[in-house]
């Protein structure tokens, strides 16, 4: 297991753990377009660092990482809990923790008031 993951990991089960819903996590796809499940975003350790589609990340911008997306997909991510939502483009894959559906960079985490909860409950839809 490579450094990013177990730093991904560590992260994603602290916000968990926050939450207290480790054991209730239960993400599960509605269909191609729309998901259910949880959203976290990356360790300021990643900036700069090479995505899985080839480009920089950059915590400035409206990213994310998801499972199997194609890169550049467009994504509307919702908050049902709080409304808030923000669209962004699929540039890496992950996150790899159950049911977490995905990874969001810090810009986009802040427009959604994830940045001191960690983790929250997300619907997903696709765009493009």
């Amino acid at each position: 297991m490579g450094t990013r993951t177990r730093l991904m990991l560590t992260c994603c089960l602290a916000g968990l753990l926050a939450l207290g819903t480790a054991a209730n996590v239960n993400a599960h796809d509605t269909s191609a377009e729309t998901q259910q499940g949880y959203a976290s975003f990356y360790a300021d350790k990643f900036q700069g660092r090479t995505t899985a589609s080839g480009v920089p990340f950059d915590q400035n911008q409206l990213t994310a990482a998801h499972r199997h997306l194609p890169f550049g997909t467009e994504v509307v991510v919702e908050r049902p809990d709080t409304g808030q939502e923000v669209t962004v483009v699929i540039n890496d894959r992950g996150p790899f923790v159950r049911g977490r559906i995905i990874d969001l960079s810090k810009r986009a985490a802040r427009k959604l008031g994830l940045i001191n909860r960690g983790v929250a409950p997300v619907i997903i839809t696709q765009v493009n």
